[in-house]
């Protein structure tokens, strides 16, 4: 790992979180151990938790307290054990009780002490040596606390109470219960914790903002540094720009001084950057400002900002990104998991974006419905998609003091986030509620002042089809007026920019897009997704459409199927349905041909006795398609630009009705320009049926923490997925791995594939083995190493 990509990959830019340091070379420690800068020590304190479940003995926040009968856990962390589907909120909706022993490094002597909590579900009071450091309340942002003078040299027990019970803190409180809000929300310290040591004197905040950017005469970078000093402090700062190789780009020196303890913000403009590049879509060109604060000329602390210049506006004809229009192709995403609800480690995170930008050519996703992790926006910016990034909360909106925890949720929001380029609009309205017109001016022009750059907006739907009382810059709007036979899409409201910010879900037609449904069912999910892209690309004053949903969640709330949402176009693995295919063919054929029908090549029970029918769909980058059924060429298809005109890559339609006899073999022949760039295999013989194992990394770090999956699925023989196969799959792991997940996997009930994640041993290298076993379709081995 480049030491830049480790600067950025667990840094806070936020207020009261400092960055680590660059003055010398860092390392992150494994588990716990120290990362070392000249001006900051953080110690990550992620491993030998102990977790004593129900807080029901008051003695146990307090040091002396034995919790020697407590399990040993490593964040992140779920306080209920869960499987991919059946939870149950009232398994988690209680006070649990974690304990972590630790001793300050030495390198902290003479330093302030902070604990730092990016994220605890729904509200955590921590204890240190037995005293309150006080309750935060809301799980989506972190939170922080200082504790010098209270922190020991060793010895010192930290307690933390976590309340994960249904309290009025957005997006909670409706007196109905879980069922109130449309995702599922497991108790337990979800995301890292970790103690950090600085000067005396130090920056808790640089913001950093682009002006001007597609003017090089006079683009600029207006900076705000936050300094805070326990005493008076007259010092300067040094503020550089960076390119991605290091090298300085402009630079400014300005004066900081205070002269009692508190914090002060100093304001720096660096000039001279015309040669920068500009980050796009799909071009992530990211900058460093580094900011060092120095006293009597010595250099105290440093904080890094990662930015992007870009310039980007929705307007009354569409988004424009660095001057010129761009169609928004996009998803939502929940960040919740099978087996750990919202605990999981950075890597995983990150490869959600992964997967929304390289497989389903998203370059947009909205993360709904509150702020997601750090690490997955990272990824957004060195992916180079947009984000739409919103406040807590779904419908419901409490009374006064729920309100003021809104306004200081889009504060803290917009601090932790908002140098990150990838955010083109701040969500400060609660998702498909009422106006509020006096809650959402309030946010709105918070926003305004905290980052004056972006625009803000809010997400409505039903009959909430109005400007009435919407205070925001952009009209974002979710459209599930249409149905089974595809109803246009509501136009744009006029004189406003318009976004569709969620479309189709499990409202249209059939209630669910299981993998255990029929073909017709799976396929139509792909086909409204199709169309509804088409229908908002056809008027230029619609900014683009976020459908609804990249993945399957846990919820109770509507039509679900053993309280799992299949309204993904993946399954909650992550996994690829055919509704995704529509995804999956929007990309360059220079980039990648794509082959992807929305149908299974099967003939076995649960297909259709004939094959995929008289309008078999195949989604597909290329000019046409020379289809072969059993050796015998089917038909030539060409894509069905009449029916999906503005879409980039429209599908194609062919009849396959088959008969099944001789278990014939089907060829899809892709050609652009002429020449044959792909062709595909998919065979109805079950003979050479196998299971395949596939993990997304095959290397790990030995922290206790980092984690990956691996997908185990029945396929034929050509590696072509073969749905509705039953029994179980049985795994074992070997080596220095925990398996994360349910053992055995019940395939059939997921259609034929499953997935389970393989977490690392604190400080224990070596080779992990993780191998899968199913009755009829043999083994399959992954191996993954951990350093």
């Amino acid at each position: 790992m480049s030491r830049r990509r480790l600067l950025h990959t667990g840094a806070a830019s936020m207020l009261g979180l400092a960055a680590l340091p660059v003055l010398s070379a860092a390392a992150r420690g494994a588990g716990g151990a120290p990362v070392r800068g000249a001006a900051t020590v953080t110690v990550p304190l992620v491993s030998n938790w102990r977790f004593g479940g129900r807080f029901v003995n008051d003695n146990a926040t307090q040091p002396g307290f034995d919790d020697s009968g407590y399990g040993v856990v490593t964040l992140p962390h779920t306080v209920v054990p869960l499987s991919w589907r059946d939870w149950n909120p009232a398994a988690w909706e209680h006070v649990w009780i974690y304990r972590k022993h630790f001793d300050l490094p030495p390198d902290a002597a003479g330093l302030r002490v902070f604990l730092d909590f990016d994220g605890v579900l729904t509200a955590g009071t921590p204890w240190l040596n037995g005293a309150s450091l006080g309750a935060h309340r809301g799980g989506y942002l972190p939170f922080s606390h200082e504790i010098t003078g209270r922190a020991r040299s060793s010895g010192n027990v930290l307690a933390v109470t976590v309340d994960s019970r249904w309290l009025p803190v957005p997006p909670s409180g409706h007196p109905s219960g879980a069922g109130a809000v449309d995702y599922f929300q497991p108790g337990g310290i979800y995301r890292p914790v970790r103690l950090r040591a600085v000067p005396q004197a130090f920056l808790a905040d640089v913001y950093a903002r682009p002006v001007n950017v597609l003017d090089p005469v006079n683009r600029r970078v207006e900076v705000d540094c936050t300094v805070d000093a326990a005493t008076p402090l007259s010092g300067d700062i040094v503020v550089e720009l960076r390119d991605p190789d290091g090298s300085v780009v402009a630079t400014r020196t300005v004066p900081a001084a205070m002269t009692a303890p508190g914090r002060t913000t100093v304001h720096a403009t660096l000039t001279g950057v015309d040669a920068v590049r500009l980050w796009d879509v799909g071009e992530p060109n990211l900058y460093d400002v580094v900011a060092t604060l120095r006293v009597d000329g010595t250099a105290v602390h440093d904080h890094v900002a990662r930015i992007g210049f870009r310039e980007a506006r929705f307007e009354n004809g569409g988004f424009h990104l660095n001057g010129r229009r761009l169609t928004l192709f996009g998803l939502n995403r929940h960040q919740i998991y099978p087996y750990t609800g919202m605990a999981m480690p950075d890597r995983v995170q990150r490869h959600d974006a992964r997967i929304l930008f390289e497989e389903f050519n998203c370059n947009m996703v909205r993360c709904a419905h509150y702020p997601q992790s750090t690490a997955f926006l990272d990824a957004c910016d060195e992916l180079g998609m947009l984000v739409f990034e919103e406040v807590p909360g779904w419908q419901y909106v409490g009374g006064a003091a729920w309100q003021d925890l809104v306004v200081r949720d889009v504060e803290q929001m917009i601090r932790r986030d908002r140098n990150h380029p990838s955010i083109v609009t701040w969500g400060v309205q609660v998702n498909e509620s009422a106006p509020y017109r006096d809650l959402y001016t309030r946010t709105r022009d918070l926003a305004k002042r905290l980052d004056p750059g972006r625009q803000t907006t809010g997400a409505l739907h039903g009959g909430r089809y109005t400007r009435t009382d919407f205070v925001q810059d952009v009209y974002s709007y979710n459209d599930y007026t249409h149905t089974d036979q595809v109803a246009p899409l509501r136009p744009p409201l006029p004189g406003i920019p318009f976004l569709v910010s969620e479309a189709v879900g499990s409202l249209a037609g059939p209630h669910f897009y299981r993998r255990t449904d029929s073909q017709a069912v799976q396929a139509r999910q792909a086909y409204l997704h199709g169309q509804v892209h088409n229908q908002a690309a056809a008027d230029s004053r619609t900014a683009g459409l976020l459908a609804w949903q990249a993945f399957d969640y846990d919820s109770m709330n509507g039509f679900t199927d053993h309280r799992l949402k299949c309204n993904g176009v993946g399954d909650t693995f992550r996994v690829p349905k055919l509704g995704a295919a529509i995804y999956q063919a929007q990309v360059d054929p220079r980039v990648r041909p794509v082959i992807a029908p929305a149908f299974y090549w099967d003939f076995g029970p649960g297909s259709p006795a004939n094959g995929p029918g008289a309008r078999a769909m195949i989604c597909a980058n290329c000019d046409r398609l020379e289809v072969y059924v059993g050796g015998t060429h089917r038909a030539t298809v060409r894509p069905d630009v009449a029916g999906f005109e503005y879409l980039r890559y429209p599908p194609s339609f062919v009849d396959l009705t088959v008969d099944p006899a001789g278990d014939p073999e089907l060829r899809i022949d892709g050609y652009v320009g002429g020449e044959l760039v792909l062709s595909r295999l998919f065979s109805a013989n079950t003979e050479g049926d196998r299971l395949s194992v596939v993990a997304d990394d095959d290397a790990l770090t030995a922290d206790g923490s980092d984690a990956t999956r691996v997908v185990f699925r029945a396929v034929d023989r050509y590696g072509a997925p073969r749905p509705y196969v039953g029994d179980e799959v049985r795994l074992t792991v070997s080596g220095p791995g925990v398996l994360v997940g349910d053992n055995p996997f019940p395939l059939g009930q997921n259609g034929g594939v499953g997935a389970v994640w393989v977490r690392t041993r604190l400080g224990q290298p070596g080779t992990i083995r993780l191998t899968a076993t199913h009755a009829g379709l043999g083994a399959g081995t992954v191996t993954i190493e951990s350093a």
